[in-house]
């Protein structure tokens, strides 16, 4: 008997929906007869339909969380917080599409990565849940980033909802819970005055599956041939890249300023800029000799060949530099707490070196890119079966 899921893939970028489909991928392994039906807004929706998913009709009326975000953002640096004020609109108007959905359509099982806007639908309305629910979180709780009273108010307020009902005892809206990574990469500390602990939560509450990797690391050792097929010559190479919001514009253009004192120090140096899919490459000011993409396709095999990566700090590309062992410079974008949690991750992984757009200049950044290229790197290992086992608890659920 066919199995129906209904795989929401919400959330910022595209670092989401890539484990999404690994998932997906995994879950068809374990249940053949598995018919899944997405919903994702663009760039993700993109992703899904060349992977050959099956995007729902209604996707398109799914509102597209980048928008408030880039909207929200201010010279590279984005305040969670504005974010989630300017996105509580089309949360509503996720959840409408959902029950409209899911009224129409009978589903097995629904699966949402990340998808809060959900979570608060439930709880304002529990007859809208008609399915099994498995939510997966990459982390716990919000974090207020400076000391207005609004903010910390504000966030204060969202705690207290993400962990009411475990404190009273009940039931979490989901049926499971699944968290990409490691119990350490939960905060030790409680999610406000008088509210239970994070990692408390997370332990009673969350399955760690570890992290979740489209594509094996062994598979990309032949450097050297690897780069012949990318175009690459024998010099060094330098891989700057954004994710799949336009918030990044700024270091782009700063990586771009790097090129000239690099180029003096690095011969035969290779720069290549990745706007993502948000951001058009006429935006940038770069010199001559700085290679400007917009979307690169499988950019981990960039990163594989690459000599030094320059990012910001999101989740899912410094999780690949990490597992690629490859040096890498990173820039949280200050004010996204969570972006700031991945650098906690990190430094207990030692990977990684930490900078600050806000009072980062171009020389400073050189310094730091040709010691970063002379360095050895000696990163822990990392759980990278996510995929797996997470594909294992849902099936579960079937």
């Amino acid at each position: 008997m066919v199995k129906k899921v209904l795989y929401v893939s919400g959330s910022l970028g595209l670092g989401h929906v890539t484990r999404d489909l690994v998932i997906a991928r995994e879950l068809r392994a374990l249940v053949p007869d598995v018919e899944l039906v997405w919903i994702a807004a663009d760039p993700a929706s993109a992703l899904v339909e060349q992977a050959g998913e099956k995007l729902h009709p209604e996707a398109s009326n799914y509102a597209n969380d980048n928008e408030p975000a880039e909207k929200a953002a201010r010279d590279g640096q984005l305040n969670l917080l504005k974010y989630l004020m300017k996105a509580s609109k089309d949360w509503r108007k996720n959840v409408e599409t959902f029950a409209r959905i899911t009224a129409r359509e009978h589903f097995d099982l629904v699966v949402g990565d990340e998808t809060y806007e959900l979570n608060v639908g439930f709880m304002k309305k529990p007859e809208i849940k008609r399915s099994p629910y498995v939510m997966i979180y990459d982390f716990v709780g919000l974090d207020a980033t400076t000391w207005n009273p609004m903010e910390r108010l504000g966030i204060y307020m969202w705690n207290r909802i993400w962990s009411k009902d475990f404190q009273a005892g009940r039931d979490p809206v989901h049926d499971r819970a699944l968290f990409i990574g490691e119990e350490a990469d939960v905060a030790d500390r409680p999610f406000g005055l008088l509210l239970p602990g994070r990692r408390e939560w997370a332990r009673a509450l969350c399955d760690f599956v570890g992290y979740v990797l489209s594509f094996d690391p062994n598979d990309l050792q032949d450097r050297a041939g690897i780069r012949a097929r990318l175009g690459y010559g024998d010099g060094p190479l330098i891989v700057c890249a954004i994710g799949g919001t336009s918030i990044g514009k700024e270091l782009l253009n700063l990586c771009g300023q790097t090129y000239s004192l690099l180029e003096k120090r690095l011969d035969g140096l290779k720069m290549l800029l990745v706007c993502g899919p948000r951001l058009e490459a006429g935006a940038l000011e770069v010199p001559k000799g700085v290679e400007v993409r917009g979307f690169v396709p499988n950019l981990y095999e960039h990163f594989a060949v690459c000599d030094l990566a320059i990012v910001q700090g999101g989740g899912t590309t410094t999780l690949e530099l990490t597992a690629l062992k490859r040096p890498f410079v990173y820039f949280p974008i200050e004010g996204h707490f969570e972006q700031a949690e991945v650098a906690q991750r990190l430094e207990r992984h030692r990977a990684g070196v930490r900078m600050f757009l806000s009072d980062t200049s171009p020389r400073q950044l050189a310094e730091k890119a040709v010691a970063a290229l002379q360095a050895e790197t000696s990163y822990a290992p990392i759980p990278v079966d996510g995929g797996r086992r997470a594909a294992e608890l849902i099936a579960e659920m079937l």
